[in-house]
């Protein structure tokens, strides 16, 4: 069974121009192309364009898309769903919890009643290990990363809002794809971490190896980064040290 790509645009919302542009740049590659030109796409390009949509939404640009596709390629299409599907879940129950909040609200003005400050602000993300990094850290360094983040151009919000969670999707599909720590495709991943890292504070080679130690040895960072997928946040440690040796002082 095939889709002409008028039907695949109508069916994702993804417009025809796009879909060419994927093809142009090498990222979708039609399944044939009937005479005069006309593009057609069966079921394993629609679930390659469905992997394409699920890490724009991550917030992963056409080039990064490519790359963590062509790692993903010899890995198992579930295996690869599922970890998107957790990262597109927790996001969902986040959004979710605000919606209430915010429903709640409204319907509090309308009766012409005031709400609690607890009730007005949940769901909102806070950070419950605040006075555990101001006593690890110290306060300069907190009220730094604070005043970083007032600061933050609407990019750099949406680089903090999603870069964590792409740079985790990209090393996942390398890992499975039994790429080394040291390789420049992994680094190049690690480098977008530690861009993401530096909207909050900027660790030298000794913070950044510790940090990295931290995502193993803490049970609550392991279990929160890699969900369950202990080896993963191994090999994210790994590759964090070698990027602070070769390119941190």
């Amino acid at each position: 069974m095939s889709w002409s790509i008028n039907e695949v645009a109508r069916a994702s919302g993804v417009t025809s121009r796009t879909l060419r542009h994927y093809h142009a740049i090498g990222l979708l590659e039609p399944a044939w192309t009937a005479d005069g030109g006309r593009r057609h796409y069966e079921q394993e390009q629609l679930l390659r364009l469905q992997r394409i949509l699920l890490l724009r939404e991550l917030g992963l640009g056409l080039d990064a898309i490519g790359e963590v596709l062509a790692a993903q390629d010899g890995a198992a299409a579930v295996d690869i769903l599922r970890r998107h599907r957790s990262w597109l879940l927790a996001e969902r129950d986040r959004l979710d919890r605000l919606v209430a909040t915010v429903e709640d609200t409204m319907t509090t003005l309308e009766k012409g009643g005031t709400m609690t400050a607890n009730s007005m602000f949940a769901g909102f993300e806070q950070n419950p290990y605040e006075d555990e990094a101001r006593a690890r850290w110290g306060d300069h360094a907190i009220d730094d990363a604070t005043a970083r983040m007032r600061g933050w151009s609407k990019e750099q919000a949406d680089q903090a809002r999603s870069g964590f969670g792409a740079a985790m999707t990209a090393l996942a599909a390398l890992r499975a794809d039994g790429v080394p720590v040291g390789d420049a495709r992994v680094q190049e991943v690690i480098d977008e971490h530690y861009q993401w890292i530096c909207l909050f504070w900027t660790p030298n080679r000794e913070a950044y190896q510790g940090l990295a130690d931290l995502y193993v040895d803490d049970d609550r960072f392991r279990r929160n980064i890699g969900q369950g997928d202990d080896a993963l946040v191994e090999y994210l440690r790994d590759a964090m040290k070698a990027y602070a040796v070769e390119r941190l002082a």
